[in-house]
């Protein structure tokens, strides 16, 4: 582990990595004119985009100890390309005995390394799996000062494809997280709309952006005058020294424009699916989970704008509440989730499932599963799984939910004799303004010591949504048949 080296990184500052277009990345014009015609050809222009990445970026950023947390810097702890393998790059796990495939998405700003946990565990269980990246990740940051919101659903669909082509007529899911929980919708909607489109036989959404502040609409306009003289600065919402192998910690203001321009798409697309009992039929079975807690979306955009709105008894949702035991030992809370969760656990007409992780009881940081049914008016049925609250965490968080606790860049605790760097559970105290990392950056939970559990989750439903994809079907899951351990 390498956290030493956090004060002696450059000071924030537009950076070459800041200002240089890779014009090698993928557009969805590079679809409409016959240059990228399928999976394939996109793995073949990502490969030639980091090889301009290295010539252009890496080979002009110092190397050595003042530079040992500079993501750019070649052989230091940031580096993506001094592990084993460069996870920014998009992969594919292919098995010999394929029962079906799944897309995984990532977030805005991240990478495929993000799902890559949940890649590897699909594959073992016998699914042909892709992890994408998405344009304009995994390189640099100014990869998101051009991107759009299509350039990375034609990503999205040019994988689609190629795994239905694969696998012939097996059943294909898209798992998305964030800003890829949005594209997986899109995606999904695109399929009923046009027959050419495979259709996923599930969807799971991870931290789903499915409605954000709406201030974010003025990006675009802060956006356009970044291209005034003097006014480069306006092309990001924030710059910071680029210390993390997998994640942008500089965010260009476009970004945010097209994570607002996609939800706004979307959300429009599914309020009139609403209105259309027969299309909105056609649509797989959503399971999304989310933290109650989330700084980047609401749980309630999920619930009033999706869930309530597609045909009941196929969806559910699965939260993440506080920790309550926790959280009763302190006046510091900002503003308690726990009207939402009431109202989850006890409004019997909801036409989607509802499981909520919580505290057993107020004195225990034991959790438990509480599951209702949709329209349920006997309660929830309770489970206990085994697991509790770390002592030192409060709740999860957006960024928290993909990531296991053994994670050797995000987790608990730094792999032993790893000199790369860490990023997890950071305790670094000290006096404020001496650190170049935000304090906020070093206390928000970065892992999810419910994984496993999660996990499991999205296996079932993807399992049990496995039957091939039939408009007008009901491929939801039993979703009741995970919760058949003892109760409380």
């Amino acid at each position: 582990m390498l956290v030493s080296g956090i004060s002696a990184c450059s000071s924030p500052g537009l950076k070459p990595w800041h200002t240089v277009e890779l014009d090698e990345e993928f557009t969805l014009e590079m679809v409409n004119d016959g240059r990228v015609q399928n999976f394939a050809d996109y793995l073949a222009l990502e490969d030639r985009l980091f090889g301009q990445l290295e010539e252009e970026i890496y080979a002009d950023t110092p190397t050595g100890p003042a530079h040992a947390l500079e993501r750019y810097s070649a052989g230091s702890a940031a580096d993506p390309e001094h592990r084993q393998q460069n996870w920014n790059h998009s992969f594919e796990l292919t098995h010999p005995a394929a029962i079906g495939g799944v897309l995984l998405l990532h977030g805005m700003s991240d990478s495929p390394y993000t799902m890559r946990t949940l890649a590897n565990t699909l594959n073992q269980q016998g699914y042909h799996v892709i992890a994408l990246r998405s344009p304009g990740h995994g390189t640099v940051p100014s990869g998101l000062r051009t991107i759009s919101w299509q350039d990375m659903a034609a990503a999205a669909r040019l994988a689609m494809q190629h795994l239905s082509t694969e696998l012939d007529g097996k059943p294909v899911h898209i798992v998305g997280y964030s800003t890829g929980a949005s594209l997986a919708l899109n995606h999904a909607l695109d399929a009923l709309d046009q027959q050419a489109i495979p259709p996923p036989a599930s969807v799971v959404l991870i931290s789903p952006a499915i409605r954000v502040h709406p201030a974010s609409g003025m990006a675009g306009f802060k956006n356009s005058l970044s291209a005034l003289p003097g006014m480069d600065g306006m092309a990001y919402l924030a710059v910071m020294d680029e210390f993390d192998p997998y994640k942008y910690n500089s965010f260009a203001t476009n970004a945010a424009a097209q994570v607002h321009r996609l939800t706004h798409h979307v959300d429009g697309r599914i309020q009139s699916l609403a209105s259309d009992a027969t299309v909105a039929g056609r649509l797989p079975p959503i399971l999304a989970i989310k933290s109650t807690v989330d700084a980047t979306v609401t749980t309630d955009a999920v619930v009033d704008n999706l869930l309530i709105r597609l045909p009941a008894n196929r969806n559910e949702l699965l939260l993440f509440d506080i920790n309550r035991q926790a959280a009763i030992k302190s006046t510091l809370l900002v503003d308690d989730p726990g009207p939402l969760t009431e109202r989850l656990l006890n409004d019997a007409g909801l036409p989607f499932a509802v499981t909520m992780v919580k505290n057993k009881d107020a004195n225990s940081r034991n959790v438990v599963a509480r599951r209702k049914p949709a329209y349920s008016e006997d309660g929830y049925v309770v489970e206990s799984l085994q697991l509790e609250w770390p002592v030192d965490v409060v709740s999860l968080s957006h960024v928290a939910l993909p990531y296991p606790p053994d994670d050797p860049v995000y987790g608990e605790s730094p792999v032993e004799g790893d000199d790369q760097v860490f990023l997890g559970n950071l305790a670094i105290k000290g006096e404020r303004g001496l650190l170049k990392i935000p304090g906020e950056w070093l206390l928000r939970q970065r892992y999810n010591p419910f994984y496993d559990y999660m996990q499991a989750r999205i296996l079932q439903w993807i399992d049990e949504s496995g039957e091939p994809y039939t408009v007008g079907g009901n491929n939801a899951p039993d979703v009741a048949s995970y919760h058949s351990g003892s109760g409380e």
